[in-house]
């Protein structure tokens, strides 16, 4: 399953991401903003994806804010949760391939469709490698998420 979520400044593109997935075959839910409010923030709908995709073990999100970063800065306050930043094909790739990223943050103010089309669907297609240094590193990471608060 993925998750989807955005505050007013992603909106826009998180309903294309909805229509993408759709047409890419991928069944995913969103969980909001269901209507353009300006007033909305985005702690709100990333807390409730990286909730979702921390607890369920192959769940993926796909968080849309105006920079992605935000979003992504919040995401990463939920342990489990894995959240990146998407640039570029390469960005992508590598946050799956080497990080086992489950979320991908996207900036609606930076980000044109034709762009947006190649991130999602590299994303959501690469495989993380599990290369023994990958796995060393991911360890890490738990280990200080459940030490740390």
């Amino acid at each position: 399953m993925i998750y989807i979520g955005s505050d007013h400044g992603g909106f826009e593109l998180k309903e294309y991401i909805k229509k993408l997935l759709s047409r890419l075959g991928y069944a995913f839910t969103d969980l909001g903003a269901y209507s353009f409010n300006p007033d909305d923030d985005f702690p709100d709908f990333s807390f409730a994806v990286a909730k979702r995709v921390a607890t369920e073990k192959r769940a993926k999100g796909i968080l849309v804010c105006r920079s992605g970063q935000g979003a992504c800065i919040a995401a990463n306050k939920v342990n489990g949760a894995r959240a990146t930043q998407g640039w570029d094909q390469e960005s992508a790739k590598r946050s799956r391939n080497d990080d086992n990223s489950n979320i991908l943050c996207l900036g609606g103010d930076f980000l044109k469709r034709k762009e947006v089309e190649s991130l999602v669907s590299t994303w959501l297609k690469t495989p993380f490698a599990g290369l023994t240094r990958y796995k060393r590193r991911l360890k890490k990471i738990e280990h200080y998420e459940k030490h740390s608060r």
